[in-house]
This record gives C-alpha cells, structure tokens and sequence, in this order.
C-alpha cells in the first residue's frame, strides 16, 4: 500500500466542523490501497470537545503525537471565556469589542503568524524528518486551518525529499475573520509572503470550493483539486419529527452571521398569522454571539427560542433529522462566496428541507440547487423568503413537508475519498 503522512491539528476529541474532513478521508484511504499515518498534537487545547467522536477513529489508524506548545493559556489569564470564544471563531461585533478583546485579537493577529500554532512547526520538524524515513513514506498531506501546519510542510519540503500536498479547508488571507484580526501592515504582509511561498513550494492543493480554487489559481500554477466536504453513512437513533414547525440552526452563529431578514420575516409571520405563532420553534444548537441573541430579543422572539447549546456530532445529526426545517446563513460579503460549510452535505441527507441565506454567486448555493434540497436567499430577499417560510409551514401543516434529493451519491465521504486517492496517484 501506498503510505501518506497526514498532518492534522483537529483529531477526536476534537469537537466541530474542522475535524470530520480528514477523520473520513482516513477512514477510507485504506479501501483504495493507501495507508495513511496520521500526526497529531498530543496536549492540544481544542476550544470544542466531542468525546463521542473517538469511537469513529478506526483502530487500524496510524497516530503518531508529539507535544505542542499553545498559548491560549496565558491569554486566559486576562479572561478564560473571551479567550476560548475567541479561539472557536466567535469575535463580537467592532463596536461592542472589550478593551481585553480588542488586544487578545491584535495579539493573534500580529504576535502569532499565521496563528497560535505556529510553537508546534519547529519541533514537528525535527521529529518527522527521522519519522518519514524510519517508515519509508514519501508523501506529506498538511491541513489547515490552522494554516501553521502548512509551514511544517514548507519546511519538511526544504530539508526532505518528498512529495507535499496542501489541503485548504478554508482560504488563508481572504477568510472572513481574516480582517478583524487588527492586523499590522506588516503582519499582513507577513500572512500573504507565507501563503504565497506555500502554494508555490508544495507539489499540489487541494480546495473545498470553485471559488477557492480560482483564487489560487492567480497565485500558483501548482496543480489545483476541488474535493468538497460530503456526508458519511451513519448509524443513527431516528428521532420522531418535531411536533412543532421547527426551524434548526447548528453550528456557531457568529456575530457577521446575523440575518436580520430572517428575523423580520419571522417576527411578520408571527404577528399576522396566529397558527404560526402557536406552532412556531426556532432551535439554536452551538456557540450563538451576543449580537445575534440580542437580534432575536428585538424582534421578540426569544419566547420561541430553544437555546440548546453545543451538541455532540451524533446530537447534531439526530436534530437534523427530526426538525422541520434547517437554517444555513453565511455571512454577506465577497469573502463568503467560497465558504461551502460543511453541514450543508449533513443537512442534504437529512430529508429536511434547507433554507439558506448568503451572498450572490456561492458555491453552496449552486450545490443546494442542483441538488433539489432547499431554497438559497440572498441578504436582499426578504419577501420571497417570507413567502417560502410560509409554503413550508402550509407543507408542514399538510403533513407534506419534505425533500426530494438528486445527485448527493458524488457528496458521499467514500465517492470523495476515491477522487483523493487518485489525485494522489495520478500526481505522485
């Protein structure tokens, strides 16, 4: 079999969306001749716990850990909970910023580039340099975020002969929190020279989007691979249907994700139509920004609200199946137009219908069309997604309401896993 050594920094217990892209290609690459090694931190602070994800990991899976160094636990000394709401994504709205949150950010932004990982890359070095060749493996994957661990592959590249692929989960300079970060001239500088001098220095990228991959292509002539996230066959409790029109959001709710067309139209429903308000739930499940919470108050609408907090992977996918209806919001900027968030495969199976609300020209809208699985509204379309609130909820009413999917067998982790491996064998 074919060895890879992948380079990840999210690995159960990790909780949220960064850990299942490479948690599922590992589980597969051994069905088509590839035996992947998988290096980990050993003490990592993971802002998201999910203990419940362990028993994903196959037992044939090759860790290899190594100590790391992190340093949000002097930055929790100015305050533990803004530290680790910081660290999970969830950065409050410019104006509302404390003075501890204004310098935590302006000290992630200029002190630690490309981000607070970056203590891990040195030593990962100097233990995968004998590792590599002890086990014969000649080809390196590194993933980011964090876009650190793609600078342990720069430098692995410089000192060992070998073969590097870089897989972007996410853009690099260009991802929406990228310019809240208080950056210095300097430090994004500093940010654009590494992300350039990676594209440039690996053998190969690997992207989750169109538009990512069209961004890359005018800075690299390396090779370019569109391998979206997927959904996976999982073996779940089946939960009855909620028995009120329940609209579900999961995942963070940050702050720039704060639809106020949605809110509006909500609150309209419930004004004018009495049915509505007697039968109307609104689920929040994951880290929810003041903002968006004070947003839901305005519109009075916390009486409808279920604030269930961060759920378990196997909570989520539970809750996706038996709500009413799945809300994805994107935040509205030329940023967000790559962004394909990785529940929208999860939410495809799910046969819940998808209500999503982001920019023009996305490539989760283009996907959610095509493959019959929801309506997509663009910040600007406030009547028309009142008026699909309202067809949903009459479906709903009639007992009628779900999808009718086309085309998601291409979306599945295994069908993606083949296309990885043979971008892999093709290129190297």
């Amino acid at each position: 079999m074919k060895k890879i050594l992948v380079i990840t920094y999210y690995w159960p217990p990790a909780g949220g969306p960064g850990v299942q892209r490479w948690l599922k290609f590992v589980k597969y690459l051994p069905d088509f001749g590839i035996e992947p090694h998988v290096y980990i931190p050993e003490n990592p602070t993971y802002p998201l716990q999910d203990d419940k994800l362990i028993k994903n990991v196959s037992e044939n899976t090759i860790i290899v850990k190594n100590k790391i160094f992190e340093p949000y636990g002097l930055a929790s000394i100015f305050s533990k909970n803004k530290a680790k709401k910081i660290s999970s994504g969830i950065i409050p709205n410019q104006k509302k910023q404390s003075v501890i949150e204004k310098f935590l950010l302006w000290v992630r932004g200029n002190l630690f580039i490309p981000d607070a990982r970056v203590f891990w890359v040195k030593p990962s070095v100097r233990y995968l340099k004998d590792y590599l060749k002890e086990h014969q493996i000649d080809t390196v994957i590194t993933t980011g975020p964090p876009h650190s661990l793609h600078l342990i592959g720069l430098q692995l590249k410089k000192e060992v002969k070998m073969n590097w692929l870089t897989d972007f989960r996410d853009p690099w300079t260009t991802i929406g929190y990228h310019k809240q970060l208080k950056l210095s001239s300097w430090a994004a500088k500093k940010h654009k020279k590494l992300e350039q001098e990676v594209l440039q220095t690996c053998d190969a990228v690997i992207v989750t989007s169109e538009n990512t991959k069209n961004e890359f292509l005018r800075i690299t002539n390396k090779p370019i691979e569109v391998i979206t996230n997927g959904y996976d066959v999982e073996k779940i409790i089946k939960k009855p249907l909620d028995s009120q029109f329940s609209l579900a959001h999961i995942g963070s709710f940050l702050s720039e994700r704060n639809p106020q067309i949605l809110w509006e139209s909500l609150a309209e429903l419930i004004t004018e139509n009495q049915l509505f308000a007697t039968c109307f739930e609104l689920k929040l499940m994951g880290a929810v920004s003041n903002e968006v919470l004070e947003s839901i108050s305005k519109y009075k609408l916390a009486n409808y609200v279920n604030n269930k907090g961060y759920i378990s992977h196997e909570e989520a996918l539970q809750e996706q199946r038996c709500s009413q209806v799945l809300l994805l919001i994107e935040i509205d900027s030329e940023e967000t137009k790559c962004i394909i968030p990785g529940k929208l495969f999860e939410y495809m199976v799910s046969e819940r219908p998808i209500i999503a609300i982001g920019p023009q020209e996305t490539d989760f809208e283009r996907i959610i069309k095509s493959t019959n699985t929801g309506t997509f509204f663009n910040y600007q379309d406030k009547e028309a997604l009142k008026n699909q609130i309202l067809n949903y909820f009459n479906a709903y009413l009639e007992n009628s309401l779900k999808t009718f999917p086309v085309g998601l067998q291409q979306y599945s982790r295994k069908s993606l896993t083949e296309r990885l491996s043979k971008f892999l064998i093709s290129e190297f």
